[in-house]
């Protein structure tokens, strides 16, 4: 939950711009507002405006829009060398970063009049160098369901259609953890999410989703469960809306249990793999995975149109020239 009050008032303004007109989550919300008001610390003792060092003792409600104008493109440049060097932030963060800083001057620019000149105008991003992606094999994948489904485990049902959700649809972990029982419709095999940016999109569902939901169902608790969780398809043993934090327990648990590195792996990882599955053995159409996977960019989805070691080897040997003998 946002502090309004820790806010200088245009940083507010701004948050309300981000809801309303650019209709950003409310995850994006908590990320604009963590991103500014890192920034805006680092501007405070840039500008000599306190001799504290530590961020977490650092106020900004009281830093006028007269200091706001008089940022330039060379201090926001050593925000960047400070995350860099300082805090060792990786490229993806700093461009994150850096792209919420290049909003938030935009605002107070050219929607809110507050400030004459935009010192982020010609602001970069960092290259980003590019990797090839982790994802679980077919196999490790059929491992980690089974340990899911194992019978150890008291909540297994729930873990299990979780796991399963994630691996065949390739939805984000908060898309998972916000949906409600409202959203799924089994008569058409079909649950709407809502992705980033408040971007609603279906998702069609395969046997494995509906008997996987359908058990969960049955044991799903119908009594005690706190009144704004209600609606709420997964449950934590607390009887509320099941949490981020637990989601990633959980997969972190049965990917342990499963034998597979959990330095590795993780909830995002599971995204990448049913992404690349649906890709390799499904001869599914790229277009028709940015569609699945809620992408905004084609770009963004052919990270997941990657071929492994296997299929390059397949190829070289496909080649009519491999067997041609002197």
């Amino acid at each position: 939950m946002i502090d309004r009050n820790l806010n200088p008032d245009y940083l507010n303004s701004f948050l309300d711009y981000s809801i309303t007109i650019l209709n950003k989550s409310p995850n994006s919300i908590k990320e604009y507002n963590y991103d500014i008001t890192n920034f805006l610390k680092f501007i405070k003792i840039e500008f000599g405006l306190t001799k504290e060092i530590d961020y977490t003792k650092i106020f900004i409600n009281d830093l006028s829009i007269d200091y706001i104008k008089k940022i330039s493109l060379e201090d926001i440049h050593k925000y960047i060398s400070y995350m860099a060097t300082i805090l060792r932030s990786k490229p993806a963060t700093r461009a994150r970063k850096i792209s919420t800083i290049r909003i938030f001057f935009k605002y107070l620019s050219l929607k809110a009049n507050l400030i004459n000149v935009n010192p982020a105008q010609n602001l970069e991003t960092p290259k980003l160098g590019k990797r090839m992606p982790k994802y679980l094999t077919l196999d490790e994948s059929k491992k980690l369901l089974e340990s899911a489904s194992s019978d150890d485990n008291r909540n297994a049902k729930r873990d299990y259609a979780i796991i399963t959700l994630f691996l065949n649809c390739g939805m984000r972990l908060s898309e998972l953890v916000n949906i409600n029982i409202k959203d799924i419709t089994f008569s058409e095999a079909k649950l709407n999410v809502i992705g980033k940016g408040n971007k609603e999109r279906a998702i069609y569902l395969n046997t494995s989703c509906i008997n996987a939901l359908n058990d969960y169902l049955t044991e799903r608790p119908k009594e005690g469960i706190k009144y704004d969780s209600k609606d709420a398809l997964f449950l934590s043993e607390r009887r509320e809306r099941i949490s981020n934090r637990t989601v990633q327990l959980i997969v972190k648990k049965e990917l342990l249990r499963s034998g597979l590195d959990i330095n590795k792996y993780s909830v995002h990882k599971l995204r990448h793999t049913a992404a690349t599955l649906m890709y390799q053995y499904g001869n599914v159409d790229i277009r028709a995975l940015q569609e699945l996977l809620g992408h905004e960019s084609i770009s963004t989805t052919e990270i997941y149109t990657h071929v492994d070691n296997l299929q390059i080897r397949n190829a070289v040997e496909s080649n009519p020239l491999a067997n041609l003998k002197k």
